[in-house]
């Protein structure tokens, strides 16, 4: 909702968490909320209701049933909790069992090492990298370039694992 884009920009420019994420301006953000291929989400962290982070899917609409994960973002005291493990199952149960995804996407920082390790054991496959595709922010105006790692999970590669009891709750 509109109302929560003040929590969702501070969490998005958290200086912990910028050199991971590029921050959208609140316009970009408001454009999101209003078309519907576009799904943000606020993540509640708790049975409290708290609010630790939000998430953005694109593509919800794609001719083509490819679903990208655009933004998972958390408040920085949630990570090494499980409550990023939590989100991407249950994004991936989104994208296949109720928006039909042929295929779920994501890119991420090469800086991103916790972020990468996490996909990577939740099933996302390495495609290819965006060598120095974006500048580093939040460690200073030299702190030069990074490159984008695509990822992506196919739905035939979510049913196995779901077959072998990988995809927890």
């Amino acid at each position: 909702m509109l109302s929560d884009l003040e929590f969702v920009q501070s969490v998005e420019t958290d200086a912990r968490n910028l050199p991971f994420i590029t921050p959208w301006e609140r316009t970009q953000h408001e454009a999101a909320v209003r078309i519907p291929d576009f799904r943000h989400f606020i993540v509640e962290d708790g049975p409290d209701g708290t609010r630790g982070g939000f998430v953005i899917l694109q593509g919800c609409r794609n001719p083509n049933r490819s679903v990208e994960l655009k933004r998972i973002v958390l408040q920085p005291s949630g990570h090494g909790h499980g409550l990023g493990r939590a989100c991407v199952r249950a994004l991936k149960r989104m994208a296949f069992d109720d928006l039909r995804a042929h295929r779920f996407w994501l890119d991420v920082k090469s800086l991103n090492t916790r972020a990468m390790t996490l996909y990577a054991s939740e099933g996302f496959v390495e495609e290819g990298r965006l060598r120095e595709s974006v500048r580093i922010t939040g460690l200073g105006d030299d702190a030069g370039y990074d490159t984008l790692i695509v990822m992506s999970l196919l739905d035939r590669e979510y049913r196995a694992r779901v077959a072998l009891g990988l995809e927890g709750p």
